[in-house]
């Protein structure tokens, strides 16, 4: 499978990352259990009587995609598809609430109908008046990984020369009060969470929505070449490595021709030991990190795929990130690795254009 280029990026998160300057604005975050995405004022994208009829995640998928469509020159594109973890479950939570409040009767569909996760790629669709090919991918944490993989697909088989590929998920009330209650965020005594040598479990929440136009060609605003994807779904801890090495070598790479590595440390102390494991093989490159940026939730992958075009585009580290202070003269290859509480694990290899 030969490589594609992305040729526009653009994200929505729990920083400004909609300004021209946030690269130099970046503000980490370790005293609260969940973050909240900065919003844009969806009146200059989206008509009202729409906007009061979507979710939230519809809203910044909506946004995110028109940025990313009008950078890369695109009015329509030959196919669109999102990775989701949680879907809109906004409309979800608002459905289960009607069906209890009304004893299982005289539902209206609306919440029902928005509530399925692949209402945001219909609705970014709906918008363009687009017809091609439209697909969804939900599996939680390489949700977005996926979606590339297809879009590669896609382009690689002549079904399409331009893609939208995006991912997106939004916080609830109802689930937040849940993963509370399981562990799964950060208790308010064990804050401020220390992301790289926590001793305690669970994480800080966030949200976003990350686009991206994948493309045959290489073009003018082109960021990276997507080069290769890898994912499993289970790991054990000391497969870690074998795993990354065995990525590489597929690639015809060593260790030491990563300029950088982009580690999905969330200050979860069970999981982010495959991070440690796995930072042992880069003693030469860059090593970063970026979920005390973005916060952690299912598709937290699109903040840090966004981060690693703009780095590469830029030939700059934020500082903000940085692990270790390993700098390279030029920054030509990115790995970037993820999971979720140490299930669905991903690498995804950009190279400079």
């Amino acid at each position: 499978m030969s490589a594609v280029y992305i040729n526009s990026a653009a994200c929505i998160s729990v920083q400004d990352t909609l300004k021209d300057d946030f690269f130099k604005n970046l503000k980490p975050e370790n005293t609260v259990q969940i973050l909240k995405a900065i919003e844009p004022n969806y009146k200059e994208f989206i008509p009202p009587a729409a906007s009061r009829r979507m979710s939230k995640t519809v809203k910044m998928s909506s946004v995110a995609s028109q940025y990313a469509l009008k950078e890369a020159g695109i009015e329509n594109p030959d196919a669109i598809i999102v990775g989701t973890g949680m879907g809109c479950s906004q409309d979800s939570e608002k459905f289960l609430k009607n069906v209890i409040e009304n004893n299982e009767e005289f539902l209206t569909p609306t919440y029902f109908i928005q509530s399925t996760h692949n209402t945001v790629a219909g609705q970014i669709a709906l918008g363009l008046q687009c017809h091609a090919y439209n697909f969804t991918y939900v599996n939680t944490s390489s949700s977005l990984e996926f979606s590339f993989l297809d879009a590669k697909l896609q382009i690689n088989d002549g079904e399409a020369e331009q893609v939208l590929v995006g991912s997106c998920d939004e916080q609830t009330d109802r689930t937040m009060e849940l993963y509370k209650l399981n562990n799964t965020i950060k208790k308010e005594g064990n804050l401020p969470a220390d992301f790289l040598n926590s001793q305690t479990e669970g994480v800080i929440w966030g949200e976003g929505a990350s686009f991206f136009v994948v493309g045959k060609e290489k073009t003018e605003t082109s960021y990276a070449k997507l080069e290769d994807i890898q994912i499993i779904n289970e790991l054990n801890l000391e497969e870690t490595q074998s795993f990354i090495q065995d990525f590489l070598a597929k690639n015809n790479l060593k260790n030491n021709e990563i300029d950088a590595v982009i580690l999905g440390f969330s200050g979860d102390s069970e999981s982010d030991i495959y991070y440690k494991k796995a930072s042992e093989l880069f003693q030469n490159s860059s090593l970063l990190y970026f979920k005390h940026l973005s916060g952690e939730f299912n598709t937290a992958s699109g903040f840090s795929t966004f981060m690693a075009c703009q780095i590469l585009k830029n030939q700059e580290i934020p500082e903000v990130m940085m692990i270790n202070f390993v700098n390279k003269p030029e920054i030509k290859n990115i790995l970037l690795y993820n999971h979720l509480g140490g299930k669905d694990h991903s690498l995804v290899l950009l190279k400079n254009v």
